[in-house]
């Protein structure tokens, strides 16, 4: 099985507002970057979508190391909220609707693909894979919030 290791950023001025997010996939020495980004969004839904849209140009089952500054994206993994929402129905500890559920249904379908393990980074720190996907995820929240 092949390995990957992905870092994954969001990025949203205003929040919300326009949003990006970016993503680098590097397995046996190749290395891609991607990114992309909505016009009126949340910082929550891009880092999602950067480990969304990263997982979904594996072509075939992988291991993945998803490395991000996302206390919300690792901890729903790590804490085991997702399993706390799923058995409430989507609902949260306050009974609310649990934000993004969209997003996270989608990202629970990929994980059941991958062998995935998220680790979580430090943002804005001396990572440079991080500090580069935050560049991809700023610049793509600066081109719709031109538009």
């Amino acid at each position: 099985m092949t390995s990957v290791d992905i870092y994954t950023d969001g990025a949203c001025s205003g929040n919300p507002g326009p949003g990006g997010w970016g993503a680098i996939l590097m397995a046996s020495g190749h290395k891609k970057e991607i990114s992309g980004g909505e016009k009126q969004t949340t910082n929550n839904r891009m880092e999602l979508c950067a480990v969304i849209f990263a997982l979904e140009e594996l072509k075939r089952p992988c291991e993945v190391n998803i490395y991000s500054d996302s206390a919300y994206v690792v901890n729903a993994f790590h804490q085991n909220w997702i399993d706390g929402w799923i058995r409430n129905g989507w609902r949260n500890s306050a009974k609310a609707p649990v934000a993004n559920s969209d997003l996270w249904i989608r990202l629970i379908e990929l994980t059941k693909i991958h062998n995935v393990t998220f680790h979580k980074v430090k943002g804005h720190a001396d990572n440079e894979f991080n500090n580069r996907c935050d560049e991809l995820a700023v610049a793509k929240s600066r081109e719709f919030s031109d538009n």
